[in-house]
């Protein structure tokens, strides 16, 4: 095979074949010349394809894997370090839903030119699909000089992308992880730079952060929390507790909150804070949360039969609910196979649930609003909702973050926060409720501002409802705090 310049300049690939052969008994040799640039440039195009993306022509993971595996090689000769950062950009989803993918993938091929323009040629870049890209650097010292190209990295990123009219914006959150700290081979530090890269992200996106020993040890016990989230409804593992909600005017218990535990087959009773966000990332809070209206709605009405005042039955509503789950037909649902009257069943509303996809969600709470339930929003004054959003709410009541209850008596600008709730709360016509009230001094300052409900540990623990239902019975003082 050879090259040959034809006539006109254009250079083309030929493949030779020669044979001596007798004609006429005397030596002839007979050649056979063929054109073969065609099948060549196919051949280069397939072997390219097979080791490169073909969007942004950076190496794939099957060459990417290849050279980390000689650039380790090398620095375990030289002594220095490997570091592997995993990439993933920020909302990018919600570039491709708006402007469609053409738009997108315009956006990924600025990505892969500046991140090859801020990097060494010695450094590998590679795009594993969708908006994720791998980074290797070879040879870095310590990680100090990882942070510094970190930092870059993302400095390139910050300034603005300009495509077909629209100025875009590509924050992105980064995982590093070190050879040979982090891991001796390539999966593993693949594993552990996901594994820091969802850290960034849970961060506040837009930085990077260094994998820890700590983060494996969550990540593996979130793992667990997960699969064992898969049966535990089925094997009927959660169970509900319920405190009470004091109203200040009369001292009564006018309420309770229903919550959530996780009693598991082991004895173990898991605290909300560890399996919440998982049955949330996992998807399995929508079922859950189906079951805890039925039980909760059900559980009202047998305090009723039982000849316990009338309560409200108040139940939170998770994200995740409004957004994947048919959340007016659950609750229709409760209420009609437990027989509870719909003005006894209070859904708290979390601020930051309203403020995201604000006309979708008010829509819904519209129409849970026309069922004659009692609408609340939860932990408010960490949502930075809007007066005008607030006014649009169809809601009776605010309930004040705990984290401003806690710190009435020592900080002075917890007060003032309170104060301007109950204040604006008053001035739309809403019931305020205080949560997390621990202290005799924390409830004379709610009652001082004019708070109408208080709730918490001062009153009572959340308990099962057996004992709820027999402490009721057995002691008045329960249902009437000042007695």
């Amino acid at each position: 095979e050879a090259e040959w310049e034809c006539k006109s300049g254009e250079h083309r690939q030929v493949s030779l074949s020669a044979e001596l052969i007798e004609l006429d008994e005397e030596p002839h040799v007979v050649a056979f010349v063929q054109d073969i640039t065609e099948r060549k440039e196919n051949a280069a195009r397939i072997e390219f394809l097979a080791h490169h993306d073909p969007l942004t022509r950076l190496p794939n993971r099957v060459l990417f894997r290849d050279r980390f595996d000689l650039a380790r090689a090398w620095v375990e000769r030289t002594g220095g370090k490997l570091a592997l950062m995993y990439l993933d950009l920020d909302h990018f989803k919600n570039i491709n839903d708006t402007l469609g993918h053409p738009v997108g993938d315009l956006l990924l091929q600025e990505v892969a030119q500046r991140l090859s323009a801020t990097l060494r040629e010695t450094d590998t870049i590679s795009r594993q699909g969708g908006d994720e890209f791998l980074i290797a650097l070879t040879d870095v010292q310590d990680v100090e000089a990882v942070g510094r190209i970190a930092a870059k990295v993302i400095e390139a990123l910050a300034r603005p992308i300009h495509i077909e009219g629209h100025e875009l914006a590509a924050t992105l959150s980064m995982g590093v992880a070190l050879w040979p700290d982090d891991g001796g081979d390539f999966d593993t530090l693949l594993q552990r730079a996901d594994t820091a890269m969802y850290r960034a992200k849970d961060a506040g996106r837009n930085t990077y952060v260094f994998y820890t020993g700590e983060m494996n040890t969550q990540a593996l016990e979130n793992l667990k929390i997960r699969s064992a989230l898969h049966w535990a409804l089925d094997q009927q593992e959660f169970v509900l507790h319920y405190q009470p909600q004091i109203d200040l005017a009369s001292g009564a218990v006018i309420g309770t909150e229903a919550l959530l535990r996780w009693q598991r087959s082991d004895g173990e009773l898991v605290p909300p804070g560890r399996f919440i966000p998982a049955a949330e990332d996992s998807g399995q809070i929508v079922p859950i949360g189906e079951w805890v209206l039925r039980e909760a709605c059900a559980q009202a009405v047998r305090w009723q039969e039982a000849g316990l005042p009338e309560l409200t039955m108040a139940v939170n509503l998770s994200a995740v609910q409004f957004k994947r789950g048919d959340l007016v037909a659950s609750v229709t649902q409760a209420l009609e196979e437990s027989g509870l009257e719909p003005g006894r069943l209070e859904l708290e509303l979390t601020e930051s649930l309203l403020i995201a996809d604000a006309e979708h969600n008010l829509e819904t709470v519209r129409r849970l609003k026309a069922l004659g339930l009692c609408l609340s929003i939860d932990d408010f004054g960490t949502g930075y909702s809007s007066l005008a959003y607030l006014r649009k709410l169809p809601a009776a009541e605010l309930k004040i973050d705990r984290a401003f209850v806690l710190d009435l008596e020592e900080s002075e600008d917890a007060r003032s926060i309170a104060q301007s709730i109950v204040n604006m709360a008053n001035a739309l016509n809403l019931r305020v409720v205080a949560e997390g009230v621990e202290t005799t001094g924390q409830r004379d300052i709610l009652v001082a501002m004019g708070c109408n409900e208080l709730q918490g540990f001062l009153f009572s623990l959340p308990m099962p409802a057996y004992e709820l239902e027999r402490l009721a019975h057995a002691a008045r003082r329960v249902w009437n705090y000042r007695s």
